[in-house]
């Protein structure tokens, strides 16, 4: 299937309609190394506004500009001080709004592409702007942009933010209060904003080290141009709770498996609590791929999870912390163990990891990254890894312009490599999940044929 084609019809910079007064942030243990990252692309997929399109053009704008007036951070710019420390200068420089056409697609080939095409339909990727520009440019690109693009029964918001100056966590509290802002001024309602973000800088994350950088910037530690498939595969939550039911299975009656690796330093404990439907999710995700992949038995593989940190701390972070709050927990095992066992091993390996993920565990990595200051090493090196972003957690639908929640959510082409996984909660709510999974070619050839994990599949694109 062809590229469609969206046009760009207008392009502008929104700017926040109330000066900062915020100082210059200083970049974090957790921002620093996304700096060689792709800028987050994710948007939302809405059925036709009731108001003309122009009109509703309009009313984003005027809605962008006081809630950049909220998030000034993404508003500003880098810059590198004589030390080498990164800052976020808030100095309202503003950020791109775009407004593009795509007519000629309806909802419905977006949703369903032809059943003999091999990923999400592409006209996602032409949906964002920056793309596969990296984190760093930030010192010289805004640091966000909102691309608005009007289809034949429907509308496109993607918003594409720098993964230095956001996680997750805060890229969609961004999102909901754009989104809120906008439907607050549309219904002519008072502004109720329900979380405001916070700024505060002294964290246990803000430190005095600094990344060494060469003089012509980072570059993505991935091959950004490697042949890949991507697929979204959709997991209702009754045939989750199936998986989760078989996950945790006989857990206790294995103790072969307490001499597994586990981040090769986490002993062993029993544990009453489940293992949760989402390590269960992963766990079968790990199996299927690594089996797809046909490794040899005694290679080791790699499951990455990006976890948020600010409820690990003691004391807390505040929940809307705003910047990158994030560590990647790795667990390992062995080729041959993860596909000769059932799914409750690898999902078992994973629950330990992340139980173990507490104050003590964020406070040795932040301290082992200031002994060696390091860029984020994305990609699928060994041909064995598999990394998971992003969060079935992410309150992704709330996003209501005014007219009704998203009908998907979909991605762009940043940070997409051989093994990349990105989950959403599904649309039906209710602890349904969506994973956007992204492999080589014949890997997913092999994913789709694997039925043991197709029997929880509920549907996919």
């Amino acid at each position: 299937m062809p590229s469609s084609s969206t046009s760009i019809i207008s392009k502008c910079t929104i700017y926040p309609d109330q000066k900062s007064t915020l100082k210059p942030l200083h970049l974090s243990v957790s921002d620093l190394p996304m700096l060689s990252c792709h800028y987050i692309q994710k948007g939302v997929l809405l059925s036709s506004p009731p108001q003309p399109f122009q009109d509703l053009i309009d009313s984003l704008k005027l809605s962008l500009s006081t809630t950049l007036s909220l998030f000034p951070a993404l508003a500003g710019r880098f810059s590198t001080d004589s030390a080498g420390h990164v800052h976020i200068v808030c100095n309202d420089a503003g950020v791109d709004f775009i407004h593009a056409n795509a007519k000629h697609l309806t909802l419905a080939t977006l949703l369903s592409p032809p059943a003999n095409f091999p990923d999400v339909h592409p006209s996602f990727k032409e949906f964002f702007a920056y793309d596969m520009t990296i984190s760093y440019s930030g010192h010289h690109l805004p640091l966000a942009a909102v691309q608005v693009t009007e289809l034949a029964d429907g509308v496109f918001v993607g918003i594409t933010a720098n993964h230095a100056v956001t996680d997750g966590t805060s890229f969609w509290h961004f999102f909901n209060t754009f989104a809120a802002v906008t439907k607050a001024a549309g219904s002519g309602a008072k502004k109720k904003i329900a979380s405001y973000p916070d700024f505060t800088r002294d964290t246990v994350f803000n430190s005095a080290v600094v990344l060494p950088v060469p003089a012509s910037g980072p570059t993505v530690t991935f091959a950004a141009d490697e042949p890949l498939r991507e697929r979204v595969f959709h997991f209702s939550r009754e045939d989750i709770q199936r998986l989760k039911k078989q996950a945790n299975s006989n857990r206790h009656n294995n103790d072969g498996w307490k001499n597994a690796g586990v981040n090769g330093n986490v002993n062993y404990v029993r544990n009453n609590d489940e293992i949760s439907s989402f390590q269960s999710l992963s766990a079968q995700l790990w199996r299927s791929v690594t089996r797809a992949r046909k490794l040899d038995a005694s290679k080791t593989s790699t499951f990455r999870m990006a976890v948020n940190c600010r409820h690990r701390l003691e004391p807390k972070m505040d929940p809307f912390y705003f910047g990158n709050a994030i560590q990647s927990i790795p667990t390992v095992a062995t080729v041959g163990d993860i596909v000769s066992n059932e799914v409750g091993f690898c999902a078992e390996l994973l629950h330990r990891n992340v139980i173990a993920h507490d104050d003590s565990t964020v406070r040795r990595g932040i301290e082992d990254w200031e002994k060696a200051p390091r860029l984020f090493p994305l990609g699928n090196f060994d041909g064995a890894m598999i990394t998971m972003g992003s969060s079935p957690r992410f309150p992704m639908y709330d996003n209501d312009f005014g007219w009704g929640k998203p009908l998907a959510i979909r991605s762009g082409k940043a940070n997409k490599f051989d093994g990349k996984i990105s989950a959403f909660p599904g649309r039906e709510g209710n602890g349904s999940v969506d994973l956007e999974v992204v492999l080589a070619p014949e890997t997913m050839v092999g994913l789709e044929n694997d039925m043991e994990f197709m029997q929880y599949v509920t549907s996919f694109e």
